[in-house]
Formats: structure tokens, sequence, C-alpha cells
């Protein structure tokens, strides 16, 4: 079954909100088995809604609409379906009932504009909506399958998981489609690639579909493939995934089964240095405690992390981590002689086992032609032990700050696990 997701609105359109509904939704239905073949936003217009009907229904067997349904003028979703299905609003008695409760259990006035939410097309299948006024509704047109619901995100989830989702898997026979994502760092698309030319061809006679996924610092690897025996489907992904591991697994950091949160770096970190029983403490000039930041987002985070020293001046490198003016003087405060200097004393500063020490050029402005913008030193200390490197991120600053703490952590985990170059 291939289905396309609509939002009418136009705060959509405009940027005024993210069109988060989308996501959910694809999620939702990818994990029954349903495949998302299109999305699409439209203006609160009854021309643009009309052809955006027309159109999804000559692409998919179900269309999920959101937006539009609320009591206002503006508000046309319900009257455009009427047009396009040749029908007319009636009165709900059961959603009359829900609305009327909604507003008495808040002790507010039941308006006649209140009221308008019980009219639905008529011979639609209601679907009830226990956290708001507007239904769902569930209706058929040339073998095409319309669901409208309201665009409010925790209103549309409610209707999805208490109608949507089981009337699909009630009416349909559905194969089970089946993702999982190989997390790699420290290494481009392109390269990444080549290394896996070979592996990657031979999942096509498997029926096995390969997505590189690229975000800053990182490239995520998806493998998806579809079919009616599950247990066939996971093993044939497992197997593959065993077989890149090889590979690349310098790069690998982690792995994300689809439907469930993707695990991230901080938390893997966190994880491993709670097994191991090592403590961290870390110094960060061009991150500015961006790297502290992302460890103590996970709870727990005090059972392994000391503290932070954020030595954004030279002088305070100097007078908090002990490093000699003459290394600032000889090789800069941006060298691979400061951040040892830096991390070693970050170690006995906060009695820690493990540290990462970094100091760069953020941007936008600071670069030379022997250290331009992006130039970023990183050391990475585990008991007497210290890995360092120079990377050159570019010239967006925020962009530099991320790619700068993923690649710290990443040398760190690999640092632990003693996982060479």
């Amino acid at each position: 079954m291939d289905a396309e997701l609509l939002t009418i609105g136009n705060e959509i359109l405009i940027g005024q909100i993210t069109n988060t509904n989308a996501v959910w939704m694809a999620q939702q239905l990818n994990l029954i088995g349903v495949s998302v073949i299109h999305m699409s936003s439209v203006a609160d217009e009854r021309e643009a809604i009309l052809k955006a009907f027309d159109d999804a229904s000559e692409r998919a067997d179900l269309v999920l609409v959101t937006g539009g349904l609320g009591p206002t003028k503006d508000d046309i979703t319900k009257k455009t379906f009427c047009e396009y299905l040749e029908t007319d609003l009636i009165t709900n008695e059961d959603v009359l009932s829900d609305v009327t409760s909604f507003f008495t259990k808040r002790n507010k006035e039941l308006t006649d504009i209140n009221k308008k939410q019980s009219e639905v097309p008529n011979g639609c299948l209601v679907l009830r909506n226990k956290n708001g006024t507007a239904p769902g509704m569930w209706m058929e047109k040339n073998n095409t399958i319309f669901v409208s619901m309201p665009g409010v995100p925790y209103e549309m989830q409610g209707i999805m998981t208490d109608s949507v989702l089981p009337e699909i898997k009630k009416r349909f026979k559905l194969p089970f489609i089946y993702h999982k994502t190989v997390l790699t760092q420290g290494i481009g698309e392109s390269v990444l690639s080549e290394m896996i030319s070979d592996w990657e061809d031979a999942l096509v006679e498997k029926e096995i579909s390969l997505a590189y996924l690229p975000s800053p610092g990182m490239v995520r690897l998806r493998l998806s493939s579809k079919g009616f025996n599950e247990t066939e489907l996971k093993n044939k992904i497992e197997s593959e995934t065993e077989k890149v591991k090889p590979l690349i697994e310098k790069y690998i950091y982690g792995y994300e089964e689809y439907g469930k949160d993707q695990p991230k770096i901080e938390e893997i970190i966190g994880q491993l240095l709670l097994e191991k029983g090592l403590k961290l403490g870390l110094a960060e000039s061009c991150t500015g405690g961006y790297i502290s930041h992302l460890i103590t987002s996970v709870a727990g985070s005090s059972d392994y992390y000391n503290g932070c020293i954020v030595p954004y001046h030279n002088e305070f490198k100097n007078n908090l981590l002990k490093v000699d003016s003459s290394v600032f003087e000889k090789h800069g405060a941006v060298s691979k002689e400061c951040v040892i200097a830096m991390v070693k004393e970050t170690i006995l500063t906060f009695k820690a086992d493990v540290a990462i020490a970094v100091s760069g050029i953020a941007g936008p402005g600071g670069g030379t032609v022997e250290k331009p913008v992006g130039t970023t030193w990183i050391a990475v200390a585990y008991g007497d032990r210290i890995i360092q490197k120079q990377f050159v991120f570019g010239d967006n600053r925020q962009r530099n700050i991320h790619m700068t703490a993923m690649t710290a952590l990443n040398m760190l985990r690999k640092l632990i696990l003693k996982i060479e170059d």
C-alpha cells in the first residue's frame, strides 16, 4: 500500500511552524508496512486543495490529510471534501456529544461555532477525537482512501493510534518493512561509498536498499527491505550489517533501529564510561562548553562526569590549565602543543581517568593562511596515553563547533576501546 501525506495550512507554507506531523505519521505508517511515497503541503484555498486531492488519488492508495478542521472561516477542509466527494455536511450526534462533553468538563460555554465541529461529510466513517473537538474522518473515492485529521499534533497522534492504524491493519494485509541504520563518524560520504562499493552492489540481488544520510560530523547508512516474513527480513538485514562491519569498523560508533530513538554519541560515551568505571574531564576553548552540554544532557552523567574548564582566552589557559606562555609564542593556542598541555592538566584538575581538550578557530574571523577558519586541534587522553589530531572543518561557525564535539567524543570512544585509525 502506497500512502501520501497532505498538509493543509498557510502556516506551514510561510515557515511559521514546522511540519512535525508528516515525520511522525511517516514513521508510524512505515512500521506497519505502508510505504509513504509523497508528502505535500497546500494553502487554505479551495482550488489548491481540490487539485491536491486529485493529484494524490493518482499516486496513492491512502491519503492522510491534516489541518484545516477548526471552526473558523479560514478552515475549509471539510467543506472542500464535501465538494470533492459530492456530498453534504451533516451533524453527527456522537461527535456533538463529544464536543459538548469537552466544553462542559472545562466549564466553558458551547457556542454555535463550536457546535459546527460536529458536522462531517455525509457517509464518512467518523474517528473520535479524545483530545480535542475536531473528529477524524475516513472517506473513499475512486479506490483511494482519504483520512482527514486535525493538525494539532497530539490530537492527530491520538486519532492515528486509536483509530487509523488499527483500521488500516484490519482492512489490509501489509508487508513488514524493516530498517537498520549504521552510524559512522570520521569519514566522508564519498570515501565511505568507495570503501563499501562491492558490498553495496551485492545488496541489490538480496532486495535490500541502501541510503546514505550525511549530516555534519557523521554519515548514517540505512539498510531497508520489506517482505511478509518478519523474521527472515530482520535476519537478512542483520546478516548484511555484520558483513559491512569489518570494512568500516573503526568508523562505526553505533546502530539505530527504525521506530526507536537514534542513539546519540554522548549516550554511547556515557554508557562506555559507566561500564569501564571511568571519570571524564573536559577543557573546551573553541566549543565554549558545547561538549559539556552534550555530556550533561544525558541523565545520570554525574556518575562519570567530573567537570569542564572553558578557557576561551590564552590568559586562562595559562592560569587554569598551566599552559606555558612559551607555547602561545612558539606554536599558538591552536596547536598540538597547546591541546596536549590542556588535556594533561585536565586529567589532574578533575582527577579524571579520561579527558578531552579542544582549541580551534571557529570563525567566521580569526583565520590565517597557515591556520584557516575551521582549523581545530583535539587531544584525548586515557591514563598515560594521549592522541592528538588536527582538523580543518570549514568556515561555518556552528558547524565547526558541532563537528569538533562529534569528532572529539568519537576519538575518545576509539581510544578507550583501543580502536586504531
